[in-house]
């Protein structure tokens, strides 16, 4: 199994198979299978789907989570809560997986 620094190292590993694991606000550990890491001007998002069922959360819905630097510059995700822009992200991994079929 290969070591990474962070989760998020991990992510951009486009060999990675593992899980993504982040935690809640209560410090519970959340297991997330990743779907997608998506570009957008100068942020980078990525869509990951819980493995085990999260309240609030459908079995076939993902969450969207934007990667930035916290205020010690460290590297970390936070959950996009504005839905038009995660339809927006949703709107450009769709239309990434079209262009892939072609």
């Amino acid at each position: 199994m290969k070591k990474y620094d962070n989760e998020i190292d991990k992510l951009f590993d486009e060999e990675n198979t593992e899980p993504i694991y982040l935690y809640d606000d209560n410090d519970k550990e959340i297991a997330f299978e990743q779907i997608a890491v998506i570009p957008k001007g100068d942020e980078i998002f990525a869509i990951l789907k819980p493995i085990e069922p999260m309240d609030g959360v459908e079995e076939d819905e993902a969450l969207v989570f934007v990667i930035g630097e916290d205020e010690n510059g460290e590297e970390m995700m936070e959950l996009l809560d504005d839905e038009d822009e995660v339809d927006e992200i949703f709107g450009l991994y769709y239309k990434l997986l079209e262009e892939n079929e072609d």
